[in-house]
């Protein structure tokens, strides 16, 4: 059957469905462009203001430098744990991916309170003599912060590419007399370059999107300075949310050029990866790793605990009681699990038509569809929450139908989150034998039967991963959820938000140990377990 006759195949309520998905998808985007150039003021000129342009060179310069830093972290772990005899590879290659269950407004209020004076360390400190003070403000903190919780986006893929690559060509270098540093400079970045790459890229693009750690750490980037002038200056909010906007489809036009450079030889992986042996430097390689997870694992988590035991044993006590009941931190905890599972449902079955137009009938309409939901992926929580706030407020049906809704927040949630499921579900279809169907229709069974006979319990894996990544991803969201969230529906993201910038310490400490514990469950699932088997 050629190619033409598949796309005519494709029945036509299929192809009105993806169409009317991909407008969805791509609104909130399309939206903020046509607000920017109807508008009175000249978005073009406001663009080229001092107040424009001091936060786009505070999130570019943090960017770049977060990036950078990870990159090197990443790497370098990565490199310990795949390519070395240190002592633990194995618990390192589980423990080193954790920071991704910490939201990084969790991991930000964590830094702050701790090091910032009356916190943690200064007490521990202080018992020792010492009265150094470490200021976790503007640039310094967003970029640790930052970093600390980032470097997994390149550790990850740049550890298994490393246990991925054929022997020969290093073998080859040590035969020659290469060091194994030459031997990594000169036989082993190349081939990984293109991940590493892609994996800087990514975190570029996460910390100019990041608002929760800016805006705690008081340093002015895009998404801090949309948030401000939202209300009081929309004008600028506006081109500040183009720029960002642009800034982050470039990143992503660029992270996709670097994932589709994949390195490829004759040579084919055989066997265990080459083993160099540290050495002297075995002791400074296991120091790098401890204190790594020190800071971005051990510091919040002490934290953490700290200010939840202290919160808990002040009430047993008799001391001054907690601004929240357990009846709210329940509240908060269902409200998180309902609406982040329905987000991941829905997403799901958003994006499931798509991936059959595209994998089954090879359909222009799913390419183009496909192409719109992984493009969302360059826009940013916040600007989707400020595109749908700001028509809500313009639109009367609009408000009247949708205004303090959940179904405007899960339409957000999906926006932001779709081009997660869209891989997975797309390789999930893909995977489902063409003969099935063939015997299928040949005993007479018509479409609908077939897809829930055959395709539905073949897909089911692939779709349960895709909706677990969305869930984990809404958990922690937090611009969209602060910005659209029902009058009276509380998340645990938002109520540790408002506790921390209330200087409500202990109760933002217990509720962020339970956000974080049910993100590390999903995060051991979907994360940790395939890459340590990888």
């Amino acid at each position: 059957m050629s190619q033409i006759e598949i796309r005519r195949s494709s029945p036509i309520t299929l192809r009105v469905i993806v169409y009317g998905l991909a407008f969805l998808f791509s609104f909130p985007g399309l939206y903020l462009i046509w607000r920017n150039f109807t508008e009175e003021s000249d978005p073009v000129g406001l663009i080229k203001t001092q107040r424009v342009l001091a936060p786009l060179w505070r999130t570019f310069s943090l960017a770049l430098t977060v990036s950078l830093t990870a990159a090197c972290i990443g790497t370098m772990l990565a490199w310990f744990t795949s390519r070395t005899d240190m002592w633990g590879n194995r618990l390192w290659r589980i423990l080193l991916p954790i920071p991704l269950v910490f939201p990084t407004f969790i991991g930000a209020a964590a830094f702050i309170r701790t090091m910032n004076p009356g916190g943690l360390m200064n007490r521990m400190l202080d018992g020792f003599g010492i009265e150094t003070v470490i200021e976790m403000r503007g640039f310094f903190g967003a970029w640790l912060v930052l970093t600390l919780f980032c470097y997994p986006y390149v550790y990850l893929p740049v550890a298994a590419r490393l246990r991925q690559l054929p022997q020969s060509l290093e073998e080859n270098a040590r035969v020659l007399g290469q060091s194994a540093f030459q031997t990594f400079g000169r036989v082993v970045l190349p081939q990984i370059g293109s991940i590493l790459a892609a994996g800087s890229l990514l975190v570029f693009l996460y910390t100019i999107s990041d608002f929760g750690a800016v805006q705690l750490m008081r340093y002015d980037t895009l998404t801090r300075s949309i948030y401000t002038n939202r209300l009081i200056n929309q004008p600028t909010a506006l081109a500040l949310s183009l720029l960002l906007l642009l800034l982050a489809a470039v990143i992503v036009l660029s992270e996709r050029f670097f994932s589709r450079v994949t390195f490829t030889s004759e040579e084919t992986f055989t066997g265990d990866p080459v083993i160099y042996p540290l050495g002297k430097w075995r002791i400074p390689a296991l120091i790098t790793v401890v204190i790594t997870l020190l800071l971005s694992v051990g510091a919040p988590m002490l934290a953490l605990g700290d200010w939840a035991a202290d919160g808990i044993s002040r009430t047993t006590r008799g001391g001054s009681p907690l601004t929240i009941d357990r009846g709210q931190v329940l509240e908060s905890t269902w409200n998180t699990l309902s609406v982040s599972v329905v987000a991941g449902i829905v997403a799901v079955l958003a994006v499931l038509p798509i991936a059959f137009l595209v994998s089954r009938y090879r359909s222009r309409s799913g390419t183009f569809a496909h192409a719109v939901v992984i493009a969302t992926f360059a826009v940013p929580g916040l600007l989707i929450a400020l595109a749908m706030r700001f028509w809500i407020l313009r639109t009367d049906w609009a408000f009247d139908l949708l205004d303090n809704t959940k179904a405007l927040l899960v339409f957000s949630y999906i926006v932001r989150f779709g081009s997660l499921a869209m891989g997975i579900v797309l390789v999930a279809v893909a995977a489902v034998p063409k003969k099935l169907h063939d015997v299928g229709q040949t005993l007479g069974t018509k479409r609908t039967p077939r897809f829930f006979r055959i395709d539905l319990p073949l897909m089911a894996p692939g779709m349960g991963a895709a909706a677990g990544l969305v869930i984990l991803s809404t958990m922690k969201e937090l611009p969209i959820t602060l910005l659209i969230s029902p009058l009276g529906f509380s998340t645990l993201a938002t109520r540790i938000f408002s506790s921390f910038e209330d200087a409500f310490v202990a109760e933002a400490g217990i509720m962020a140990v339970i956000l974080v514990l049910l993100s590390f469950v999903l995060t051991w699932f979907l994360v940790i377990r395939k890459a340590d088997h990888l």
